[in-house]
């Protein structure tokens, strides 16, 4: 809606687009090949006035402007797929707004709950603002179930990631726990909604288009194993709900990822591990990568834990067994005494790197022994390596492949800080985590929710308004752990 203020509307020629005079003065808009989708523009007091250049198969000029009469005229745009509604959402300005500002102010109100005291530890005016913030971005991505979106859910951004990939959505799951508990189990639902038989989950999904190129790393354990301390939200209709997918995606990982036959599930590309270009991914794949050993040890894990409560008791017992194996085999192929390293799945050579990558098995926490954990900490704290004024880059800032803007080549991002700052404090780098913590924070209320940051001076890179970074602010504001 629009209120004493004129909007003039251009679409781009070709594809098929056309216009249609509508009773009451409204134009009915189709936008055929670009965006897949219709608008209905109507006056609710002025005019819409077109313009319009037919080729005799499409426009290949068209342009409205939608123009109030004086300072209280309004109009309206309504967008839709298939048929209007035949009346608009809404019937005035006024009560569009009072809407919104309820719906805003309410989760608003949630997430400043969620991040609590830590925020007034944090402290500071930029902080509180930056809060506000990654409410909104948060808020203002959420979608209505639509086409392949059987849920409401969360978008990356409303800018050139209008999608949701099968990681950050449980990022954004965590961050929703605590105020929106029924929407943050939707955003862990709506891509195992669409599982193929095979097990395997999709890449990325909107509601015009699923992709199934890639996968993404297996972090719903992890994230779900976080969630169960949360009160009332792992109610035992939801473990039932989620176990059965959840026992897939994890073979599946066995099945369809180990081509060398050792028990060891690979990356067949970096997108697979959601550190696309990282340098572990130097190497020709399949990558054998300890991350993504870790991963699976923490999801076997909780699938035992949610096995018992279910009361399948032997399953509760394979489940544990095998995360107690692979957790061993991840120290005998990829510990070197000071380091993890990773490999070419099928010569076993290990890759020339300095990913941060390197360390997310401290999520494993006390499941490490406390010499590896101690020499890990040790590896991350290395003077002008990975730790930076604002956190932590993804690669070693003394790499000889190190880049400024080179996405997981050495940006800063949200969703590493979130692992490595739970990380070291559940191996009792408690002040190393909150050191951490608050450089990241300071980092967002300084330069904005980016998609990812340079990591020695702090400017915003890529996208500007991104819910993944949104979501790890609101976690990290509110401490190390949810």
């Amino acid at each position: 809606l629009g209120r004493g203020a004129g909007l003039r509307l251009t679409m781009l020629p070709g594809g098929y687009n056309f216009a249609l005079a509508q009773p009451q003065g409204r134009w009915q808009v189709v936008v055929c090949a670009a965006v897949e989708t219709k608008f209905m523009l109507g006056p609710i007091a002025g005019e819409v006035a077109p313009h319009i250049a037919w080729s005799g198969l499409q426009a290949t000029d068209l342009t409205f402007d939608l123009l109030p009469a004086g300072e209280q005229g309004e109009w309206w745009i309504d967008e839709y797929t298939a048929t209007w509604a035949d009346t608009p959402r809404v019937e005035s300005y006024a009560a569009a707004q009072a809407a919104v500002d309820a719906e805003f102010a309410a989760w608003a109100a949630g997430c400043r709950r969620m991040v609590g005291q830590g925020a007034d530890e944090l402290s500071d005016g930029a902080l509180a603002a930056a809060v506000d913030y990654a409410a909104y971005v948060t808020w203002s991505c959420v979608v209505a179930p639509a086409g392949h979106l059987r849920r409401p859910a969360m978008y990356m951004s409303k800018n050139a990631m209008a999608s949701i990939w099968s990681w950050d959505n449980c990022f954004n799951a965590l961050a929703l726990a605590r105020h929106s508990p029924e929407l943050a189990w939707d955003q862990l639902m709506v891509m195992l909604d669409l599982q193929d038989p095979s097990g395997a989950v999709p890449d990325l999904v909107n509601d015009r288009f699923v992709s199934w190129s890639f996968c993404k790393p297996p972090v719903y354990g992890w994230a779900l194993a976080r969630l169960a301390g949360v009160p009332g939200l792992l109610t035992v209709k939801r473990l039932a709900e989620i176990y059965g997918p959840l026992c897939r995606v994890t073979e599946w990982w066995f099945r369809q990822r180990d081509d060398n036959g050792d028990g060891m599930p690979q990356y067949n590309h970096g997108n697979e591990c959601g550190w696309d270009n990282s340098t572990v991914f130097r190497a020709l794949p399949p990558i054998d990568a300890p991350d993504l050993a870790a991963y699976l040890v923490i999801q076997m894990e909780f699938l035992a834990q949610a096995a018992v409560r279910l009361g399948r008791l032997d399953e509760s017992r394979a489940w544990q067994a095998r995360s107690a194996r692979l957790l061993q085999q991840m120290l005998d192929l990829f510990w070197r005494g000071d380091r993890f390293v990773a490999r070419q799945s099928l010569t076993g050579e290990e890759i020339d790197c300095d990913s941060l990558l390197l360390f997310v098995p401290l999520l494993l926490g006390k499941r490490l022994p406390q010499e590896v954990s101690a020499a890990l900490v040790a590896r991350l704290r290395r003077p002008g390596h990975f730790i930076t004024a604002h956190g932590l880059a993804s690669e070693s800032t003394s790499s000889r492949y190190y880049e400024p803007d080179g996405y997981w080549r050495g940006p800063l991002w949200g969703a590493p800080m979130v692992m490595l700052v739970e990380g070291l404090a559940a191996v009792g780098e408690v002040a190393l985590a909150d050191d951490l913590r608050r450089r990241f924070c300071a980092l967002v209320a300084g330069r904005g929710l980016a998609e990812n940051y340079d990591a020695i001076t702090g400017a915003p890179l890529r996208d500007r308004a991104f819910t993944w970074t949104a979501s790890a602010f609101l976690l990290l504001a509110g401490g190390p752990v949810l």
